[in-house]
C-alpha cells in the first residue's frame, strides 16, 4: 500500500486528506493519506526519515515550506524560483521537492474563466507579498501578459519579492505602494488578493473596483468564506471572478500524480466534498 501525508504545526484544519482520500476511493488505490503534526524543532527529522517510515511523499503546509525548501536533496525549477516547497516525494531514494501552488492557481484560472483568459490580460495586479503571492506571480510569469504588479502594505516586501522572482523573458515584474492602488485597478486586466483580508473572522480588502475594465478578471485565493466581499462587489459590476477553493485543488493534483502513479480530476463531486466539509454537514 502507498503512503502518503500532510504535514504541518497545526495541521487538523487541514483538507487535505479529504481531496486525497476522494481520490483514492474514486480510483480504487491501495493507498493513505494522513495529517502528521510535527513541531518545527522535529520537522528535519520528519523528512529526512520518509524512506524509513513507509511513505512515498507528502504535502507540506505551514510553518514547514521554507524548512522543506532546505531539507530537501532536489527541487524543481518552480520550487527554486517560488522559495518554498509544498509537496515532497522520494525518486530512486532522492527527496524532491516542488511548488505547486503556481500551476494550482492557473489552471484554477483556466477551469474558471476559460483557456482564453489571458488573451485580455496586458497587466495583472497581485495584492500581498507573501508566500502566496510568489507563487502567483510565479505562474504568471509564464502566461502571456506585458506586467505583473505587485502591491504590499509593506512596500519592502514587495520589493523583495520582485527582486527575487525577477527575470530576464516574459512580463515586467513591478512594485508599487499600496496607496497607488487606486490608480491601478483600471490598469489591470487581472486582479489578485492573496492576502488574508476577506477570510472569515477577518477585515475586507476594501478596493474600489467601479474604474475597473469591463472585462478585468478578479481571483481571490481565500475560500473560506467560499465568496468573499471582493468577489461579491466584482460581480455586482459584471467583472469575471476565480475564488480560491479550486485553487485549493488544482495544486493538490500534482502531488497525487506523483506519489500514486494517475492524475486525478478536479470534478463537481470532489467540489461538493470540499463544501460539505466547509459547511459542516
Amino acid at each position: 500500500m502507498i503512503k502518503a501525508f500532510v504535514v504541518g504545526h497545526p495541521i487538523r484544519h487541514s483538507r487535505s486528506p479529504l481531496i486525497h482520500g476522494h481520490w483514492i476511493g474514486e480510483l480504487g488505490l491501495a493507498g493513505s493519506y494522513e495529517r502528521i503534526d510535527v513541531p518545527p524543532a522535529e520537522f528535519k527529522d520528519f523528512l529526512t526519515s520518509l524512506s524509513a517510515r513507509g511513505f512515498a511523499g507528502g504535502n507540506v503546509t505551514i510553518p514547514h515550506k521554507e524548512a522543506a525548501f532546505a531539507t530537501v536533496a532536489r527541487r524543481t525549477a518552480r520550487a527554486e524560483r517560488i522559495g518554498a516547497v509544498n509537496t515532497v516525494w522520494l525518486e530512486d531514494g532522492v527527496l524532491w521537492g516542488d511548488n505547486t501552488d503556481a500551476a494550482g492557481f492557473v489552471d484554477n484560472l483556466v477551469q474558471s474563466v476559460g483557456t482564453n483568459w489571458a488573451a485580455s490580460v496586458d497587466t495583472a495586479l497581485v495584492i500581498g507579498a507573501g508566500g502566496a503571492a510568489r507563487a502567483v506571480v510565479a505562474g504568471l510569469q509564464d502566461c502571456a501578459m506585458r506586467r505583473i504588479l505587485v502591491v504590499n502594505r509593506t512596500t519592502g516586501k514587495a520589493d523583495a519579492l520582485v527582486q527575487d522572482l525577477a527575470r530576464e523573458g516574459g512580463p515586467a515584474l513591478v512594485s508599487a505602494t499600496w496607496e497607488a492602488l487606486p490608480a491601478l485597478v483600471p490598469q489591470a486586466g487581472l486582479i489578485v488578493n492573496t492576502t488574508s483580508l476577506g477570510m472569515t473572522r477577518q477585515p475586507p480588502l476594501d478596493l474600489d473596483l467601479s474604474s475597473a475594465k469591463h472585462d478585468a478578471i478578479v481571483a481571490d485565493l481565500i475560500y473560506a468564506p467560499l465568496k468573499t466581499a471582493l468577489l461579491r462587489d466584482a460581480e455586482k459590476h459584471g467583472l469575471r471572478i476565480v475564488g480560491g477553493l479550486g485553487m485549493l485543488l488544482h495544486q493538490a493534483v500534482p502531488g497525487f500524480a506523483r506519489w500514486f502513479g494517475v492524475t486525478p480530476q478536479v470534478t463537481p463531486a470532489l467540489e461538493a466534498v470540499i463544501l460539505r466539509d466547509l459547511s459542516g454537514n
